[in-house]
């Protein structure tokens, strides 16, 4: 009779999980894996309010890339919606409003202009009131295509309202690149 032991129980498993291994892959042979699948939803009108309270003026660069990502999907096939059927606001109240001063232009002038580029197509940038006056700022101040609102929370309220989403753009600090993550 035969002893059953920890190291027959072992054999046993070990024998169990290559005939198992060995049939995964026969299977897999078989049928090539096709990878995920592009799901075309059926995007209708957006309506967005942006929410832009960075700690740093710079991080506003990332942000512009939440919009450029929607505006880009929304324009190509299969939508083409954009920019007739979509209205975004972006409402600031953070650091990043002295990227609009004008006497920073030099400074941040790829940024304005990346924001002038926006307002092309619709995209309102409103600056909060109590934010500017915290930095000394004036309306005559900003770019000529900023609107000046007396409160970052009540815009932010005023538009949800209305059936705006809010979307508030996270900007991380990168420490990698891409290619070393991958």
């Amino acid at each position: 009779m035969k002893r059953f032991t920890s190291g027959n129980i072992y054999r046993t498993n070990q024998s169990a999980w290559f005939a198992a291994l060995v049939l995964v892959f026969c299977v897999a042979a078989g049928h090539a894996d096709p990878g995920a699948k592009i799901e075309n939803t059926p995007y209708e009108e957006q309506k967005a309010v942006f929410e832009f309270y960075f700690d740093h003026p710079e991080k506003i660069g990332g942000a512009l890339y939440w919009l450029l990502g929607m505006f880009h999907t929304l324009n190509e096939a299969p939508y083409a919606i954009a920019p007739d059927y979509v209205d975004v606001k972006v409402i600031m109240h953070g650091t990043e409003i002295v990227t609009l001063a004008k006497h920073n232009y030099e400074k941040y002038q790829d940024l304005v202009e990346r924001m002038r580029y926006y307002t092309e197509f619709g995209v309102e940038f409103r600056v909060c009131a109590l934010s500017a006056a915290e930095y000394g700022y004036k309306p005559e101040d900003f770019q000529d295509f900023v609107r000046i609102v007396p409160n970052a929370v009540t815009e932010l309220v005023h538009w949800q309202s209305k059936g705006y989403s809010l979307i508030i753009p996270q900007v991380p600090e990168k420490h990698n690149s891409i290619e070393e993550l991958q």
